[in-house]
């Protein structure tokens, strides 16, 4: 077997395709309290989401596919992504409902990437399954 010549250590940013950039940036930044930017590349502006390390980058579906290297399928909606938060289930479900968003599921008990964690589904502008999770303490597993 050979020996694996490097180490992925974290994800910097993924690109979501999105049928309106202003939309979702505008309801990523007033649900879950990103923080939108903006940059120049190849002569467009290119919008993007900012939250701790990490970016989403907003790539508008209608656009070429010339502009953009991408992936092979450009579809807005089809997309699972969870977000973790320090916050109880219950203040981001009271945070949901107070701007009209619907809860899909919640809150449940989940197994994320360092163990479980109570995640609230709801979705985003174009249908994206979006999970706020909060990763339980030692005392809570218990």
């Amino acid at each position: 077997m050979t020996k694996q010549p490097f180490i992925i250590s974290a994800i910097d940013h993924v690109v979501l395709n999105v049928n309106d950039v202003e939309a979702s940036a505008g309801w990523y930044a007033s649900v879950l309290g990103m923080t939108r930017a903006e940059s120049h590349t190849n002569g467009a502006i290119r919008v993007s989401l900012q939250f701790g390390a990490q970016k989403i980058n907003l790539r508008p579906a209608s656009e070429s596919t010339e502009r953009w290297f991408t992936g092979d399928i450009v579809a807005p909606g089809s997309a699972d992504l969870c977000f973790i938060t320090d916050a109880a289930p219950e203040l981001v479900v009271a945070h949901l409902e107070r701007l009209g968003i619907a809860v899909e599921r919640g809150p449940v008990e989940r197994n994320g990437a360092r163990g479980a964690m109570i995640s609230v589904y709801c979705r985003d502008p174009d249908g994206n399954l979006i999970e706020i999770a909060r990763y339980l303490s030692s005392s809570e597993n218990a």
